[in-house]
């Protein structure tokens, strides 16, 4: 795993490796983290800076340490991984060790946050901003109704927007 410059980023197609390839979401140290698979977000430009944005439900284990740290990753497996992926985004990390049942091997960044040695990419931030959707909120209501309604209690996500401090990666 090497430091790359965040050019990188430019010769990704972004959409495609979130929505299609997913993605872990990692928080936590190296001692003590939790990790869960995605397939929201995305990449852009926003108050001067390269940010990446999440979205996490209140009720993933991973939403705690989200909320506990200042810094997350973001790492792309490639599709060769998927069952990797598969399991990180069915499992619970409060009734299991994730990295242990899969065979992620944890790595841990210069700035003490964890990444997996078979990330091919890897995206580094800080929080920037954290907002919790709101029902009212939402100007399409087939959106809410197909992706919340079904929810008791209506524990709809937290999104998350993150500078992009340092990518990674594994060529």
């Amino acid at each position: 795993m090497k430091k790359a410059d965040i050019a990188r980023l430019g010769k990704e197609d972004v959409i495609k490796a979130i929505g299609k390839e997913w993605m872990l979401v990692t928080a936590g140290t190296p001692d003590k983290f939790n990790t869960m698979t995605a397939s929201w977000g995305g990449v852009g430009y926003l108050w001067n800076k390269a940010v990446a944005f999440v979205f996490i439900r209140p009720e993933r284990y991973t939403h705690e340490f989200v909320e506990n740290n200042e810094r997350l990753t973001l790492a792309f497996l490639g599709n060769e991984n998927r069952e990797i992926l598969n399991f990180c985004g069915t499992k619970s990390g409060r009734d299991c060790n994730k990295a242990k049942e899969t065979g992620l091997s944890p790595v841990a960044t210069e700035t003490g946050n964890v990444t997996f040695s078979q990330a091919r990419l890897t995206l580094e931030g800080r929080k920037l901003y954290r907002g919790k959707f709101n029902a009212e909120d939402f100007l399409d209501k087939t959106l809410f109704e197909r992706w919340y309604n079904d929810q008791p209690g209506g524990t709809l996500h937290t999104v998350y927007v993150v500078e992009i401090e340092n990518i990674y990666v594994n060529d």
